[in-house]
């Protein structure tokens, strides 16, 4: 296909794309699910799983294997705004308002999936035809256990802020617990990355680059951050002015962790946290989230959709596997969490909410998969079992969050202390 006739192509896909993603999440709300559920079945749909299960040719015309690259590179700048306003969102106090519960519930919540990871995947890795070729155990075995342990940290933001629970127990230590739990498991992935290469320079490189690069950001860079933002605060014309450079180092920072052999998404989040809090900062997270979210992230779950291929998992035992995987998940994060809440001294209520909203993966799994399935570690059977495990622990978590919390019962969390 000529570039013209992909660059038509791009916008008829498109607008699928959005058509899809707002029916299935008007879906999916109804029946009481945050939209990123919705988007998520919504990739699945639009997938060889089921639109190119039951339409083949359609599906192929519509989604030509020549224009993935246009749909990735898309997707790749949604995901670096999104990511970015995740940045925006992570509040440090929260993790000190809370330290020692949220260090132990997040320790179990990390620990406890991230093990039970390795060993599927050290089983796995035996039985072949789930890691790509030339994969090591090294390699294989803290993927898996990243990939188990990730939490989606800011679809548990969303729901937390929208039930008015951030200045409750419940919602000071899932956010805290949260934060550092995908801290942890990005800095596992980072690791995992940076081995890939069977070079140890490039080790070397992503993670001495990485360093330096988080060093850099919460010094000098702090300093530059808090020039612009002053700047913003002179007018309207200056904080669009402000606002265009705050783009250009979301750039450069995608860019260099790309460089060094991590990923644009570790830049963007990274520099979102840098940024130094106040009104612009909520001004600019209101003005790219809705944009991100609303155009140009569907296309980073149409792309993981593309990807999923259900009919892999086409015989009993890839089923179990799929199940005994989803077990793993669901007890590793949602039960130690809990055992680790109240051990800590919080009511069965709180323990047991904050373990129904960490057990979730959302978005956050989605893109460790795809970095998983691009970077050649799992074949598309392990990614396919691996969304249906994030689809499925997304589902579960509203549900169990609500039936926890009515506000109709006369019963409340207590305040954060």
């Amino acid at each position: 296909m000529t570039t013209f006739e992909l660059s038509v192509r791009f916008f008829l896909q498109l607008a699928a794309v959005l058509v899809v993603c707002r029916l299935v999440c008007w879906v999916a709300v109804r029946f009481g699910q945050p939209p990123v559920v919705g988007e998520m079945i919504a990739g699945v749909v639009l997938g060889p799983s089921l639109f190119g299960y039951f339409c083949p040719q359609l599906q192929q015309l519509l989604f030509p294997a020549a224009s993935r690259p246009i749909l990735f590179s898309g997707a790749q700048v949604g995901l670096a705004l999104y990511m970015f306003t995740v940045g925006l969102e992570f509040r440090i106090d929260l993790v000190r308002s809370r330290l020692r519960s949220a260090l132990a519930i997040s320790a179990s919540g990390i620990l406890v999936p991230f093990a039970l990871g390795c060993g599927v995947a050290w089983v796995l890795l035996n039985r072949g035809g789930f890691f790509a070729a030339g994969v090591t155990a090294i390699q294989a075995v803290p993927f898996m256990g990243a990939a188990m342990a990730i939490t989606a940290f800011p679809m548990l933001a969303r729901i937390i802020f929208e039930r008015g629970l951030s200045g409750t127990t419940v919602g000071a230590l899932a956010l805290a617990a949260g934060a550092i739990d995908d801290a942890a498991a990005w800095g596992v992935l980072a690791l995992v990355l940076a081995s890939f290469g069977r070079d140890p320079w490039i080790a070397i490189l992503a993670i001495g680059g990485s360093a330096v690069f988080v060093v850099f950001l919460f010094t000098l860079g702090r300093k530059i951050l808090g020039v612009i933002v002053r700047h913003a605060a002179r007018g309207d014309t200056e904080e669009r002015v402000a606002m265009g450079w705050v783009m250009v180092l979301l750039m450069l920072a995608a860019w260099y962790t790309d460089t060094i052999r991590l990923y644009a998404v570790f830049g963007a989040f990274f520099l979102g946290a840098a940024m130094p809090r106040g009104p612009f900062v909520t001004r600019l997270q209101s003005m790219i989230e809705p944009l991100t979210t609303s155009l140009l992230l569907p296309l980073f779950f149409i792309y993981s959709g593309l990807n999923t291929r259900f009919d892999l998992v086409n015989d009993p035992v890839l089923w179990l596997v799929a199940i005994a995987v989803l077990a793993a998940a669901v007890l590793g994060k949602a039960g130690a969490c809990y055992v680790a809440g109240r051990a800590c001294g919080e009511t069965h209520r709180e323990a047991m909410g904050v373990g129904s909203l960490m057990n979730a993966r959302g978005l956050m799994e989605l893109i460790i998969l795809n970095i998983g399935l691009e970077r050649g570690i799992i074949t598309p059977t392990l990614f396919s079992i691996l969304v249906f495990m994030a689809i499925v622990t997304t589902l579960m978590a509203t549900p169990m969050f609500n039936r926890l919390y009515r506000e109709s019962d006369g019963t409340r969390f207590r305040a954060a202390a």
